[in-house]
């Protein structure tokens, strides 16, 4: 006879089995990156989605919107973006005789933030207390965020013509960077041939917010023993010691690296973290947080070098048995 909790974890893995599954028929050919999205959506994180125009970065966050049951808003960051028009503005209502609030786009489940490197550091800063606190202060009165709530913000890392980089402050807030990349040749191949349609039109609704809030009260109840806790500790405290790097991951780098193995184990099956739940995160949760050392003045590292970086911390740390 088996028993409840076997059940409810035979359901919990459908549901995730077929989450994956809507999530991917979307963005076909790119698990990596489906994973990684959901890790961060599971575990309460944000994603910065770092890659060239026409791979599948607005796909991506739509596709995800729409498996979950959620509302998304997408708003496209230019120079001239103001912090109202992200996080919302009292305007005056005649019939009233009184302001009211207007709320923003951020005021949903999933916020698309398109080039988010265009906008100002002021339009920027305005995300800080959003990703945070899932809250927004507007007029001296505090209004908490929809729950579940995820940023999906892209940048395309190969033009900086106009465009403020995000500051070091910022990328913090983001759980992981993800890089989608081109997809395979005979992935790609057909996405050509075959007729131009929308492919997030056949996603489904595999859960709905409600149920979403729950599977990340789960990834709370996945367990890391002392031995993997004293490999998350190495892991961090290396990146601040090593001459490559400036700047080492922060406390609130470790704390999303752990959620974000929890939520790995979760999403794999398991009540329980394994030391490749860390290890194979560390470079997309870690590399976009630290500085690299001094470079020739002029010179703007690659992302490629950050993540070569931290894998070369990561090989050389103990992974325990």
């Amino acid at each position: 006879m088996t028993s409840p909790a076997a059940e409810a974890d035979g359901e919990r893995g459908e549901r995730l089995a077929e989450l994956r599954q809507a999530v991917e028929g979307a963005l076909e050919g790119k698990p990596e990156a489906v994973e990684l999205a959901l890790i961060a959506l599971l575990g309460r994180g944000h994603a910065l989605i770092e890659d060239v125009p026409g791979v599948g970065k607005t796909t991506l966050a739509r596709a995800l919107a729409k498996a979950v049951g959620g509302e998304m808003h997408r708003v496209q960051f230019t120079s001239d973006l103001l912090p109202s028009d992200v996080l919302g503005v009292s305007v005056f209502d005649q019939r009233r005789g009184d302001f009211v609030l207007r709320q923003g786009p951020v005021f949903a489940n999933v916020l698309l933030a398109d080039e988010i490197n265009r906008a100002s550091p002021r339009t920027q800063s305005a995300l800080l207390e959003a990703m945070n606190d899932r809250q927004v202060s507007l007029d001296g009165e505090t209004l908490p965020l929809p729950e579940p709530f995820i940023v999906l913000a892209t940048q395309n890392p190969q033009d900086f013509t106009g465009t403020f980089p995000l500051p070091e402050s910022q990328l913090d807030r983001f759980m992981v960077r993800i890089r989608i990349g081109y997809p395979p040749p005979q992935v790609e191949q057909r996405l050509m041939l075959e007729p131009e349609t929308d492919r997030v039109e056949n996603v489904r609704a595999v859960l709905d917010p409600k149920s979403l809030v729950e599977l990340q009260r789960d990834v709370d109840r996945v367990t890391v023993d002392n031995a993997l806790g004293a490999y998350l500790q190495a892991l961090i405290t290396a990146t601040r010691s090593t001459p490559a790097l400036a700047l080492g991951a922060s406390t609130r780098a470790g704390m999303n690296l752990s959620r974000a193995a929890r939520a790995r184990a979760l999403l794999h099956g398991r009540n329980y973290c394994i030391a490749d739940d860390i290890h194979d995160l560390a470079v997309p949760l870690l590399a976009h947080r630290v500085r690299l050392a001094a470079h020739a003045e002029g010179y703007v590292p690659s992302r490629e070098e950050a993540e070569s970086a931290v894998r070369d911390v990561v090989a050389r740390v103990p992974v325990p048995l």
